[in-house]
């Protein structure tokens, strides 16, 4: 199914249904941006605003970009904050907001959803400050290697996005040809059981 009408049919029970990999998102977001400082951030693909509401606690201001009319709907309803602003955005072209405006740019769970990762670092890079941070989380190539996508149910019947594999490589190759340099990279396992294949992957560049 196309990826923006997915996510508007997905929106209503997103919070709800039993999901691990957007749980083990939640907990991951928190332990690498709780070690960094930020004050302006710029959020891409905030969905329903799962991460957006522990976000907006720790900085001034949040914006959020998501092309699912559905899911910031549902966002809206949940956060009320004067600090936030959402925006209908297709991140496959040119991101509405100011360069140079930003401390950190979060994405989770979006890129497997962006055929070019190098526009997105492109855009990224211009709308950050000096020595702004590019947060990334995302479910691991190893995962996509043996079949695994985002899917949901829907009257008994398995929903697949569409999806493209991006390999280790991918994401480093677009971060250095876009002037950005790796400060860390983070794998995470479901129940910390190291010996299976990762769930996640992050990874945390800076301008």
């Amino acid at each position: 199914m196309k990826i923006n009408d997915a996510y508007n049919i997905w929106a209503e029970q997103y919070d709800s249904n039993q999901n691990k990999t957007r749980d083990l998102d939640q907990q991951l977001t928190k332990v690498v941006l709780g070690k960094l400082e930020f004050n302006d951030v710029l959020e891409l693909g905030c969905g329903t605003g799962k991460n957006t509401e522990w976000l907006v606690d720790q900085c001034e201001t949040v914006t959020c970009l998501d092309f699912s009319h559905e899911m910031l709907s549902k966002a809206k309803e949940k956060i009320k904050s004067k600090k936030v602003q959402f925006h209908q955005t297709d991140l496959n072209n040119q991101w509405p907001v100011p360069d140079n405006q930003f401390d950190l740019v979060t994405s989770s769970l979006t890129l497997e959803h962006i055929e070019n990762l190098d526009f997105i670092f492109q855009q990224a890079y211009r709308k950050l400050k000096i020595d702004g941070q590019f947060f990334i989380s995302e479910y691991h190539p190893f995962k996509q290697y043996l079949g695994g996508k985002a899917r949901f149910e829907l009257n008994e019947k398995v929903i697949e996005l569409e999806t493209y594999v991006h390999h280790l490589s991918d994401f480093l190759d677009a971060a250095k040809k876009n002037k950005f340099h790796l400060i860390e990279i983070k794998e995470c396992f479901d129940e910390e059981i190291e010996l299976e294949i990762p769930r996640l992957i992050s990874f945390v560049f800076c301008k």
